[in-house]
């Protein structure tokens, strides 16, 4: 990939330490149908890891690793210092990060299963202290791109509003937030988004919530993103001029670890799409861009990949795909 522009990405969201646990067994075997009305159950777990997370350093930290230049405006607790300077030591403008001495970091607390379902409690502590901080303390010529990720759903909606009010592009991504969301607000973060992404299980509830279909959104958002878990994703562009869309399937990368884990693994592939919309790659390039980066998180224990050097990246991205200068030159003929 050729290097993003000057701009920075700011990158709003949780930070969080994730306690992470595996389940050797399925979560549909120990629960029991028509019990789930007073459901008390407890699994016995084969081993538990404490590592860094939140959305926030989660997309930062792979947007680094594909050199662009991240900023992580966010809160966290006093615990957070050595995550801090961890992240800065990987390249990530932590200037904008503020920690919180009377509180505790955010913490998320997940079981998968070995089909990969998760089941997590998330903590927010400082998180909620994310609402103080505003996007009219950046210096707006500086940024290229916002990033709105699950946060305090009262930061979520002042960083929403401020991007639109300062004209800052931003994308929209409520994610583990949309079951907290009424439609109004959701509605209301979308408008003026360049870029609005969930899975496709969080698009069901947004559909629910707000009446709106996936055409229905489109028609509110340029570029409205689903990602579909082992197989891949869809990027849907609105063309306004000619008052149509097209559709992109993103296929996956290939895996190859055999101990995976799927925390974090959509914040990669959100950053791997923004480094390369930066680079100035097309839609289908950037979205394979992507589910590379997505694989890299995928087959590390933890939200956030091994320290790849960006040749090792390119090589797998063209042993997936072919090559990235080749696709962006046909998609410009076709354009």
């Amino acid at each position: 990939m050729s290097t993003p522009g000057n701009g920075c990405v700011v990158v709003t969201g949780s930070v969080a330490f994730d306690y992470l646990m595996t389940f050797p067994e399925r979560f549909l075997d120990v629960l029991v149908p028509d019990r789930m009305h007073r459901l008390s159950v407890s699994f016995r777990v084969d081993d538990m890891r404490r590592v860094r997370g939140g959305c926030a350093p989660n997309i930062a930290y792979s947007l680094a690793r594909l050199g662009a230049r991240p900023v992580i405006m966010a809160t966290a607790g006093s615990d957070a210092r050595e995550y801090r300077d961890w992240l800065a030591a990987a390249g990530v403008d932590v200037s904008l990060l503020r920690l919180h001495d009377d509180v505790f970091t955010a913490s998320f607390f997940c079981t998968t299963d070995v089909d990969q379902n998760q089941v997590g409690t998330f903590y927010s502590g400082a998180m909620d202290r994310a609402r103080d901080l505003s996007f009219h303390d950046v210096d707006r010529s500086s940024v290229a791109m916002a990033v709105v990720a699950p946060n305090d759903p009262q930061a979520m909606a002042r960083y929403t509003e401020e991007c639109r009010q300062l004209g800052i592009p931003f994308m929209y991504d409520p994610s583990q937030q949309v079951a907290r969301l009424s439609g109004d607000e959701l509605l209301s973060g979308l408008e003026g988004a360049a870029i609005f992404i969930g899975n496709e299980y969080e698009f069901g509830i947004i559909e629910k919530r707000t009446g709106l279909d996936q055409a229905g959104l489109l028609a509110r958002v340029p570029v409205l993103i689903v990602t579909h878990g082992s197989e891949g994703s869809t990027i849907a562009l609105r063309d306004s001029t000619a008052g149509s869309s097209q559709s992109i399937r993103v296929p996956p990368a290939r895996v190859a670890a055999a101990e995976l884990d799927p925390t974090g693994v959509g914040d990669a592939y959100r950053a791997g799409l923004l480094a390369a919309r930066l680079a100035g790659l097309p839609w289908e390039v950037a979205g394979r861009v992507g589910s590379v980066a997505a694989v890299y998180a995928l087959e590390t224990i933890g939200p956030q990949p091994r320290a790849y050097p960006l040749a090792e990246f390119r090589a797998r991205y063209e042993a997936n795909f072919g090559s990235a200068d080749a696709t962006r030159s046909s998609a410009s003929t076709r354009s």
